[in-house]
């Protein structure tokens, strides 16, 4: 698929492009001719998280914005719960295979979470088809230089993996967000959950799912094949938004990524726990990503440097 070019329209909506043993759907806001700007949600995720208003603000900042659903959420292909017939490296394959079907040569990556960390792989082994990578609320996913240890999830969020909460019947919608609504609560940050907003984007996620409940097949893919890297050795301009009050991934979590890559720039956003930037952040986080995309300064550390 190969969406018409030419400023001054909105290129494509939502829609479904074939890769490799899947669909992916992909909406993209703005025109092809500014630079590309693709989302990669966490585990579970659909697009939507990516909530529409950030993406026309960051298209209307002069970016090409594009967002799509991860096999498994959305209207992506979806395998039954707890039967995926895919990879890990499928899921960190197909950002790419996104950017082929638009026919887009490199980009600039934003990943969260677990987006976060397949954004740090495809750096690591195709740091051509990159332009520069925006990781939030994540870890690092290579090797670090002095192999310390970072801390653990909070106690409040580790036992929600140890003592899950049971499954709604999948069948019922009202069941369903309410479940999905329930699961977002440990992972707000100091100012809690905002009830209706989140409500809001769960209603939406699931009257656009395929299957809410394989969603959850990413957990059983979480290990993939990918040669190991270290973090030092990743040579694509960096920017790291991290939430003070992430209690997934504590903020030493987020200063480690900026301490280990090279030239790599850190902005705390107060109070935000594991989670795509709320509203009440865009100002910041859609400032520092336009600043960060504005120009190809840096293919490596040493243009860096003599860049700044």
């Amino acid at each position: 698929m190969s969406p018409p070019a030419g400023r001054g329209r909105n290129d494509m909506t939502q829609q479904l492009v074939a890769v490799p043993g899947a669909e992916l759907c992909v909406e993209a806001f703005g025109t092809s001719a500014d630079p590309a700007v693709l989302l990669l949600a966490g585990m579970a995720m659909s697009m939507d998280w990516w909530e529409t208003a950030f993406c026309e603000r960051l298209a209307g900042a002069g970016r090409y914005v594009i967002r799509y659903d991860h096999r498994d959420t959305g209207r992506s292909t979806c395998w039954p719960p707890g039967e995926p017939d895919y990879s890990a490296d499928d899921l960190s394959t197909d950002p790419l295979r996104v950017l082929d079907a638009l026919d887009i040569e490199r980009a600039h990556l934003v990943g969260m979470s677990m987006g976060g960390g397949i954004t740090q792989s495809l750096a690591a082994r195709h740091p051509e088809r990159i332009r520069t990578m925006t990781l939030i609320a994540t870890s690092p996913a290579g090797a670090l230089a002095d192999e310390r240890p970072l801390p653990p999830p909070e106690p409040r969020l580790a036992a929600t993996f140890t003592d899950p909460t049971p499954e709604p019947d999948w069948h019922d919608r009202a069941a369903v967000v309410e479940h999905l609504v329930d699961e977002q609560r440990p992972y707000a940050g100091a100012f809690g959950l905002d009830e209706d907003r989140v409500r809001r984007l769960v209603e939406t996620v699931v009257d656009r799912s395929g299957s809410p409940a394989s969603a959850a097949n990413h957990g059983m893919c979480a290990e993939g094949s990918a040669a190991p890297f270290r973090m030092a050795d990743l040579t694509v301009a960096t920017l790291v938004l991290h939430g003070t009050a992430d209690p997934l991934f504590p903020l030493p979590h987020g200063r480690a990524l900026a301490a280990e890559i090279p030239g790599a720039r850190l902005v705390e956003l107060p109070g935000m726990g594991h989670e795509i930037p709320p509203p009440a952040l865009w100002d910041t986080v859609l400032a520092a990503i336009t600043e960060h995309t504005a120009a190809d300064l840096w293919s490596g550390p040493e243009a860096r440097n003599q860049a700044g």
